[in-house]
């Protein structure tokens, strides 16, 4: 009986570790480089990118540089705010890919993984997603 229990405490207690460190979000404030560029470094793996709440100001071009960590899955990152100056939809590998645009509108925007296996949840559904906040 004792066996048992110290079974079902470590289970939950990995179960609450894992849902507590996935609902941490990571913010990262862009600020403006020399040549006039706000640059982003970004990972994207199992589930999750980091940081996932970027902030921009608006009008001044950006550039994200997203890489992939260790794993086999696919992923890709994508945002469809056109209004805002901020299309895009690109997979991404462990050789850090380039995304640029220049941010139109000040708000929130979403971007996620649209990925998905058939019959499972998708990538956005287990947590791959995003915010980029434009700000003046």
């Amino acid at each position: 009986m004792k066996k048992l229990l110290v079974v079902f405490s470590v289970i939950f207690f990995c179960i609450m570790y894992f849902s507590i460190a996935q609902a941490q979000k990571k913010l990262f404030t862009a600020t403006v480089d020399t040549d006039g560029i706000q640059r982003v470094q970004m990972a994207g793996g199992e589930y999750f990118f980091d940081p996932d709440h970027i902030v921009v100001r608006i009008n001044i071009p950006v550039e994200i540089k997203i890489r992939k960590t260790p794993g086999i899955v696919p992923h890709n990152i994508m945002m469809n705010t056109p209004e805002a100056g901020m299309v895009f939809s690109e997979s991404f590998g462990t050789e850090p890919k380039v995304i640029r645009f220049t941010p139109k509108k000040t708000g929130k925007y979403p971007f996620s993984c649209d990925k998905k296996i058939p019959f499972f949840k998708s990538h956005k559904d287990k947590g791959m997603e995003g915010i980029i906040e434009v700000i003046e």
